[in-house]
């Protein structure tokens, strides 16, 4: 079963070792502060689009964000 709250820790981690805001990743996602919270907080999930988009800019596996491994190597483009 998906982790919503699993999902957010993770998120919150990678976001504070790129030492960015709510803010800024919300501007990258084009997303408000507050999805980016609810997400962090585990009060909600994502869209497929958006897990790309945190893949891709952040170089982990969408298994590793969902929390099917704990392996964040990422084999992206």
């Amino acid at each position: 079963m998906f982790d919503k709250e699993l999902l957010g820790k993770r998120l919150l981690a990678l976001r504070e070792e790129h030492d960015l805001s709510q803010k800024a990743l919300a501007e990258i996602l084009g997303v408000t502060r507050t999805q980016i919270s609810d997400i962090e907080n585990g009060k909600s999930g994502t869209n497929l689009d958006r897990l790309y988009q945190l893949c891709n800019y952040y170089k982990v596996s969408a298994d590793y964000l969902l929390g099917i491994t704990d392996d964040p190597t990422w084999r992206g483009e």
